[in-house]
């Protein structure tokens, strides 16, 4: 299976591809650039290319992740609006030069009285930013916790917006497994039930890569505080199910972990063991 971690590109994007292959990872995630600014990088079109080379020939799959400011459901119009589409199409062309899947967005916070103008704005972003993209990059929305407001933590809510947009080819998902439990979504024991729902409505076709953390809060805190893997609320029989689903095989299973336990490495060897156990 296909699990890495969140790695570093302090010294560049070849390197961090390089660096989650001698760990033993099979993907790895990466901030294109300062996690906490919507800035323009100018970034190394050689270096990229390298990475995505490295990638290729080593069979490792990556994803990017935008930075923290970004917010899809702010009002159109504005200048900070501007800024966040400016910052995401950055994003977007540093991850198609690296070879990256796709570049995760956490579905939105939306702050204003009715939070259906939060969906409308959410669509309207995605169309004005995806008209004037035409790479083989994804974006893909996120699950949310619930933590602050309650949008975006269902499927139905994530599988609407794509089919809503103008341009669904360009959308895909990445699940979060603590902010499915935390939200409630995922309660720890429905999950045969929500892989079900997922199918019927479609979610799973589009799902492109996977946030394997575990919970420091049980399941419906609505609190977003990541734990090591089995070493949290989710639980090492939990995740092990999850491990046994069939789709999980094909997907990307990034650690956001804080490593308080145990590393990064040592928590993927953990995994690859409760694969073997299956």
């Amino acid at each position: 299976m296909l699990f890495g971690s969140h790695v570093s590109i302090r010294h560049g994007y070849s390197y961090a591809a390089k660096a989650a292959h001698v760990a033993g990872c099979g993907s790895f995630q990466y901030f294109p650039k300062n996690p906490r600014s919507l800035s323009i990088k100018t970034f190394d079109a050689h270096d990229a290319m390298n990475c995505a080379d490295y990638c290729k020939a080593n069979g490792l799959l990556s994803i990017a992740h935008t930075p923290y400011p970004t917010n899809f459901a702010v009002d159109e119009g504005t200048e900070m609006a501007d800024k966040i589409m400016g910052s995401l199409l950055n994003d977007l062309e540093i991850a198609e030069a690296c070879g990256s899947i796709g570049v995760v967005v956490h579905f939105g916070v939306y702050k204003g009285k009715d939070p259906l103008k939060g969906y409308v704005n959410i669509i309207a972003f995605l169309n004005r930013v995806l008209r004037s993209w035409n790479g083989n990059t994804l974006v893909l929305i996120e699950n949310q916790a619930g933590q602050g407001t309650k949008i975006g933590i269902t499927l139905e809510e994530l599988v609407q917006i794509r089919k809503l947009a103008d341009y669904p080819e360009k959308i895909g998902f990445c699940f979060d497994t603590c902010h499915a439990f935390a939200s409630g979504l995922w309660t720890g024991e429905n999950w045969d039930e929500l892989v079900a729902r997922g199918e019927e409505i479609d979610y799973f076709s589009h799902l492109k890569a996977v946030h394997l953390n575990d919970s420091m809060f049980a399941s419906g805190s609505f609190r977003d505080r990541h734990a090591d893997v089995g070493q949290g609320y989710i639980g090492e029989r939990r995740i092990k199910k999850l491990l046994q689903t069939p789709l999980m095989k094909r997907l990307p299973l990034i650690l956001e972990t804080p490593g308080n336990i145990l590393s990064h490495s040592e928590q993927i060897a953990y995994l690859k063991r409760l694969c073997k156990e299956s």
